[in-house]
């Protein structure tokens, strides 16, 4: 079993920044791809950005320029550092782990919220 912890949510003012750790533990085969995801209330859940085994980078256009996706092989750890928030960022944002074997783990999900 493969578990991820996310951290770093919270409620920031507009213009803020907030970090996202998430870090998996367990019987890990190698990873391939980490990624972010989040869920507005009353919306689907939607791609931030993913980086690969490789460090190739993708992001969503909504979040160019202002979001940086990194990872630490060696931790098994990824981070998504949020600048220039917006109130539109608000949602639950999810890590997800892709292993080589093509088999996807969620994290439980930490709540960013953007205040005007």
């Amino acid at each position: 079993q493969v578990q991820l912890v996310e951290s770093g949510g919270g409620l920031v003012q507009a213009g803020g920044s907030l970090r996202l750790s998430c870090a998996a533990s367990g019987t890990i085969y190698s990873i391939n791809a980490m990624g972010w995801y989040r869920q507005a209330p009353g919306k689907q859940r939607e791609l931030v950005a993913t980086v690969t085994s490789g460090g190739r980078t993708n992001y969503a256009d909504s979040v160019k320029g202002r979001f940086s996706i990194s990872r630490d092989n060696n931790k098994n750890t990824v981070y998504l550092q949020m600048d220039s928030l917006k109130p539109e960022d608000t949602g639950v944002y999810y890590c997800k782990v892709v292993d080589v074997r093509a088999l996807n783990y969620w994290g439980q999900g930490t709540q960013v919220t953007v205040s005007s």
